[in-house]
This record gives structure tokens, C-alpha cells and sequence, in this order.
């Protein structure tokens, strides 16, 4: 199986709900108004009260309450909306997915801290649309759990790995592939933006093709999150590249920022998003 397979087999089990495309088809149309986004969001009771839970979340960090729909899509944005709601989609696709394969504790941990942190950064570095990047971070990795789903025997020889065979490598060792090329994948066939797809297909890559500062973020984000999730194992000297932090404008202290920041943050997020009953 190449990493296209696995992507079609998780889209077999699990697709988009018709909301994110309805909502992405308004975002498409100069003639949209905000009614007409809190009109499809509204519908569904549950993505309501998780919406407005998030938008007044430490994601956000907004002043004073958001209360309705409509004011929620006023501050964040069509965009932000659209993001919260893949947010969303991954979490129900999360519990979907759950086996024993794998360290699902260690597994969601990482890819909210990697959003936090990679907003963080990418706030650092100047970058605008922040909430696409904290997508970007959060979804990464779902090829992780595909495969453990699919394969889970390969998914636990994928667990092997440590400071000299490092994740992603021993991810290309036993499956041809990395996980974030099945994340991409699942992506494209879910007509998810393609910039946030981008970073995710390219960031591993960032030392060598340099392709723009939302890949190299994304990179320094993944790398603050091995090292969160493993201290004993890594540590920033053994990760994290200078030169690239360098062309960000990101200094060690940045580093050190964001890191303390995603990891505060972790834990409200998960519980906001249920994902503590997931790694039960």
C-alpha cells in the first residue's frame, strides 16, 4: 500500500460531513453574508456549542464573551470558522479511529501541542492566517492513526524510534512513506485548502528545499513537540535546525516561548475538545 491507499481507506470510513463543504462553497461566493454561514453552523446543535466553546477558548484569547454564532464568525473570520470546523472533524475522526496500536495519549498530545506551537511561531515569524497554521500543526500527523487503524502491527514497528532513528525516517524505513504524506493525501481527497496541505506535504523537507515560512514553522513546531513528548529521548540541540530559525527571526528564547506556551495550553484545548475521553 502506498500512502494514497491508506488515505482512501480512512475517507471509506470516514468523510466530511456536507457542512465543511457547504461552508467552503460560501466562502467561494462574494455574495455570502454571515447570515448564511450561521445559517448551515446553526443546524447542528453540537457543532454550535463546540464552536462557541472553542472561540472562547485559549486558542483565540478574545476579551469578554462570545455568545452566538454570528458574533463568532465576526471576530474570527469565514476562514478561522472553516478551520475550527476541520478542528472539529478531526476529533470525531480521532475517537472514530482509536486503537491500542499506538500511544493515543502521546498521539493527541503532540498534535495539539504541534498546532499550538506552530501558531505561536508563526505569529514570531510574521506570518498572517494564523488559525490555518494551527490546522496545519493539528492534522500533521493523522496519517499516524490511519495506519494504526489499517496496520497496526507496522504502526507499533513505527514506535521504534529514537535520537538517532528519528520518527519520520523510521516511518520511510518500514512503510516506504511518512505519515504527514498520508495526512496530505487524506486532505486532497477531503478538498481541504491547499495551503494548508502544503506545509504538511513538505515540512520534513525544509532543510533542503526551503519552500516558505509556513513549511519551516511547521517543521520547528513538529520538532518543539518530539521534544515535549520525550524529553528523555531528544532534546532542541538534537532537533531543531539554527539556520532555520534564523530566516524566521525566531531566537532560542522564541523557542522556548512557544514551547511553554503549548504546553499550558495542551490540556485546556483537549478538554474543550473531549479528547481525554479518546485516549481513555
Amino acid at each position: 500500500m502506498n500512502a494514497h491507499d491508506y488515505a482512501i481507506q480512512a475517507n471509506g470510513s470516514f468523510a466530511l460531513p456536507d457542512a465543511c463543504f457547504k461552508v467552503k462553497a460560501l466562502m467561494e461566493d462574494e455574495s455570502s453574508c454571515i447570515e448564511d454561514f450561521a445559517n448551515v453552523i446553526s443546524v447542528d446543535p453540537s457543532m454550535t456549542s463546540r464552536l462557541l466553546q472553542i472561540a472562547n477558548s485559549a486558542i483565540y484569547s478574545f476579551p469578554g464573551e462570545v455568545s452566538t454564532i454570528s458574533r463568532a464568525i465576526t471576530i474570527i473570520g469565514t476562514q478561522a470558522i472553516y478551520n475550527m470546523m476541520l478542528v472539529d472533524v478531526a476529533a470525531s475522526a480521532f475517537k472514530h479511529f482509536s486503537n491500542q496500536a499506538i500511544d493515543l495519549k502521546r498521539f493527541w498530545r503532540m498534535s495539539v501541542f504541534c498546532g499550538l506551537a506552530t501558531k505561536n511561531l508563526s505569529i514570531k515569524a510574521g506570518i498572517r492566517d494564523i488559525e490555518r497554521l494551527f490546522v496545519a500543526g493539528l492534522l500533521q500527523n493523522f496519517g499516524e492513526l490511519i495506519v494504526a487503524k489499517v496496520s497496526p502491527e507496522l504502526a507499533k514497528t513505527c514506535e521504534s524510534y529514537d535520537a538517532e532513528h528519528l520518527p519520520w525516517m523510521v516511518q520511510q524505513q518500514t512503510l516506504g512513506f511518512t505519515y504527514t504524506e498520508i495526512s496530505a493525501e487524506l486532505l486532497k481527497i477531503w478538498q481541504i485548502p491547499e495551503k494548508i496541505i502544503l506545509p504538511i506535504r513538505h515540512y520534513n523537507e525544509a532543510q533542503d528545499i526551503q519552500i516558505n515560512k509556513d513549511v519551516k514553522v511547521l517543521y520547528l513546531a513538529t520538532r518543539l513537540a518530539l521534544v515535549d513528548a520525550h524529553p528523555d529521548r531528544f532534546s532542541y540541540d538534537d532537533t531543531i535546525d539554527e539556520s532555520l530559525c534564523q530566516s524566521l527571526g525566531i531566537s532560542t528564547d522564541d523557542l522556548n516561548l512557544a514551547a511553554d506556551f503549548a504546553s499550558q495550553e495542551a490540556e485546556h484545548i483537549l478538554s474543550i475538545m473531549d479528547a481525554k475521553h479518546f485516549t481513555r
